[in-house]
């Protein structure tokens, strides 16, 4: 592997990398300039718009509809004031960054037009066209976006609760900074001591599919930097026999940890239930249950969309995606209530769950939902665009960008996406959270 400073990168290398975060791209966030295009012509109306969830797409959806309506009422409703930038999480629990570094507030985002309920949404009713707060509030509106996010179920695996991670080797990088620095103080005596580590990944769609395989390679980077690799056995799980969606990515990988990384794959090992007083993991195997003692274990519980959406008018009735809300794939639009977007993690899409999507998925909500004011044909679609910075170690990444296709769609001809490289690093840990809050005020 390449060292992991730029000590030896070429001045040339290193200027490339800055003109291209400055000027080209937000890597993990999509192709296209940083620069705002020029704005719309802004559309009169009086409606209603309710977007529910005020995460990275509720907030980009609602600066953008603040700027191309006047007049619009635009609600946002959740009770979240600290924003979490939430692609950070994987570096929180790998001990690069501290907690505090993903916190943010919502109100540096919120448009100044627009009226803050700060309640969360426990019902939709879309055939009245109106949502219900926890406080009891019926809010009314003509046009209605969710933008949620998802949910994790813990309790889909026996035995297993938020409380348990930072506790017993159990760690679990999803949901706020506190799991994430509570994962890296489990994982860093894992690392001082070594022993048996098991990397799980559950079925079904994912936020961030990428940040399981993130945790298992930059935990074992900082056991070769502490030299306690020799003293470490390491299984990546997956629940089938897939590593990630995109299909050279997957092939690639499927050497790449046992040859390069050392890394064992164990197929088809859903993860059914913990006992953490004893350190032992269940897996449901083609074979029948298979019981794993371990020193560490990274849990990623199985995900949905909440609830409401879930088991609600909105979800999918039926089909691949039913734990998730029903949209059309390229519109946004809900499928069977015209006046509902979604976007972000909450929809049921093929692909979609990254900071990359909600930056390629709001312009297109936004634009969408004003032709419908003006009732003409939407001018947007989104292509499924994702990306992901794959970290491979302190100091380097895959730079893994597709679309509905599963064909690559790079952004740089001269970065090999098979290829850990330094710049996609300095892009991820250097440049994309001020780029994600240009996202969040809709400039990119």
């Amino acid at each position: 592997m390449n060292t992991k400073t730029p000590q030896n990168a070429s001045r040339r290398r290193f200027l490339t990398a800055s003109a291209m975060a400055a000027g080209a791209t937000a890597t993990g966030l999509g192709t296209g300039a940083l620069l705002g295009s020029p704005a719309a012509r802004a559309v009169d109306t009086n409606a209603r718009i309710v977007i529910a969830g005020a995460g990275a797409a509720g907030l980009s959806i609602a600066t953008r509809l603040s700027r191309s309506l006047n007049g619009a009422r635009i609600t946002l409703i959740d009770s979240r004031e600290t924003h979490l930038y939430q692609p950070g999480l994987t570096l929180v629990a790998t001990g690069v960054w501290d907690g505090d570094h993903v916190k943010d507030r919502n109100t540096r985002y919120m448009p100044g037009d627009a009226r803050w309920i700060k309640d969360d949404v426990v019902a939709f009713h879309p055939d009245n066209n109106q949502v219900e707060t926890a406080g009891g509030e019926r809010v009314d509106y003509d046009y209605l976006v969710v933008t949620t996010g998802l949910q994790l179920n813990f309790d889909e695996i026996e035995g297993m609760e938020p409380s348990l991670i930072g506790n017993n080797g159990v760690g679990c990088v999803y949901a706020n900074p506190d799991h994430a620095e509570r994962t890296w103080q489990a994982a860093r005596q894992y690392v001082e001591n070594g022993g048996v580590g098991l990397f799980t990944r559950p079925p079904g769609p994912i936020k961030c599919a990428g940040a399981p395989l993130k945790v298992t390679m930059l935990i074992e980077d900082a056991l070769r930097d502490k030299g306690t690799r020799e003293a470490a056995e390491m299984h990546y799980l997956p629940p089938g026999e897939g590593l990630f969606s995109q299909p050279d990515i997957h092939e690639f990988l499927k050497d790449y940890f046992p040859e390069k990384r050392g890394i064992a794959i164990d197929w088809n090992h859903p993860l059914a239930a913990i006992d953490s007083d004893r350190r032992e993991a269940t897996f449901t195997t083609p074979e029948g249950p298979r019981t794993v003692g371990y020193d560490f274990i990274h849990v990623v519980p199985p995900m949905s969309a909440p609830d409401m959406i879930r088991y609600g008018d909105l979800g999918w009735q039926e089909g691949d995606f039913r734990n998730w809300m029903e949209v059309d794939q390229y519109s946004m639009q809900h499928r069977r209530y015209p006046n509902v977007f979604g976007a972000g993690d909450v929809v049921g899409t093929p692909l979609g769950k990254t900071a990359a999507s909600v930056k390629a998925q709001a312009p297109v909500v936004a634009d969408n939902l004003v032709a419908a004011i003006e009732e003409r044909e939407f001018p947007a679609a989104w292509n499924g665009y994702t990306s992901c910075p794959l970290i491979t170690e302190r100091g380097q990444a895959m730079l893994v960008e597709f679309d509905f296709s599963l064909e690559m769609t790079p952004s740089f001809d001269f970065l090999n996406p098979f290829e850990p490289q330094w710049a996609p690093w300095f892009l991820k840990e250097r440049m994309l959270h001020a780029a994600y809050n240009a996202m969040l005020r809709g400039r990119v």
